[in-house]
């Protein structure tokens, strides 16, 4: 059996600048069991996202910068190979950096099944990595009428509409989930909303209650006669 590789310890943040062409690799999570449902998974963070969501928990990775060498995660990660089940490119939107295909290329071949978290904002780039993904988070930000008060842009429930197709038709495993709060679409309109997922044919689905900042208290919880319904709309449905 061949030495697993010396280099363990997950790499700091660059201190000199990256080159320009750098992948925009904005964090590291070495070890993660709730990015990927199911798997023992690195999460790797993509700098760069177009959307202004106003309850966004990482807004230090909406504007691209390459804050780690992907030459040093990509090592990292080789001495990782038999202890984790997966690699999870998340963001940010991870579909902005071009050097996508190339980074899901590497950690494919070490062995790693891949997982993409995306809010469904770049259709032709979905595309052209779907056939290698194992597994798709897909951020469903809001119903038609409240797409663009969430995103901060217009007309912005076309291209994720287009990238959720992609996914019904031809794509990997997945699950469709929303980060919810009454004063953003109650629960009426949550439903309603829910009901035309699983017209469309999505199995998966998950609501993830709004909270102030990760592990703060729910703001406000989802009734317990809606979470019964969801839980009759799909085939599997999670509150978080």
């Amino acid at each position: 059996m061949a030495a697993r590789p010396a280099y363990a310890a997950p790499p700091q943040p660059v201190v000199e600048p990256l080159p320009r062409h750098s992948p925009a690799v904005g964090g590291l999570v070495p070890f993660s069991t709730v990015d990927w449902p199911g798997q023992l998974a690195a999460v790797v963070f993509i700098s760069g996202c177009p959307w202004r969501c106003h309850y966004c928990h990482n807004t230090e990775l909406q504007t691209r910068a390459a804050r780690y060498d992907w030459r040093e995660v990509r090592e990292f990660l080789e001495t990782r190979r038999g202890l984790l089940d997966a690699v999870v490119f998340s963001g940010g939107e991870p579909l902005s950096e071009p050097r996508l295909p190339a980074m899901i290329r590497d950690v494919k071949r070490m062995g790693y099944r891949v997982g993409l978290h995306t809010a469904g904002i770049y259709p032709l780039r979905l595309a052209d990595v779907l056939r290698h993904l194992d597994w798709v988070g897909m951020d469903i930000k809001a119903d038609a009428q409240g797409y663009d008060d969430i995103t901060g842009r217009r007309d912005s429930q076309r291209p994720a509409l287009s990238c959720l197709t992609q996914l019904l038709s031809a794509g990997p495993d997945f699950e469709c989930r929303i980060t919810w709060h009454p004063d953003w679409l109650d629960e009426t309109r949550l439903l309603a909303l829910a009901q035309e997922l699983a017209r469309r044919g999505v199995r998966r689905f998950a609501v993830q209650a709004a909270r102030s900042a990760p592990g703060a208290p729910v703001a406000r919880a989802l009734s317990t006669p809606a979470q019964a319904a969801l839980r009759q709309a799909f085939e599997e449905f999670a509150y978080r």
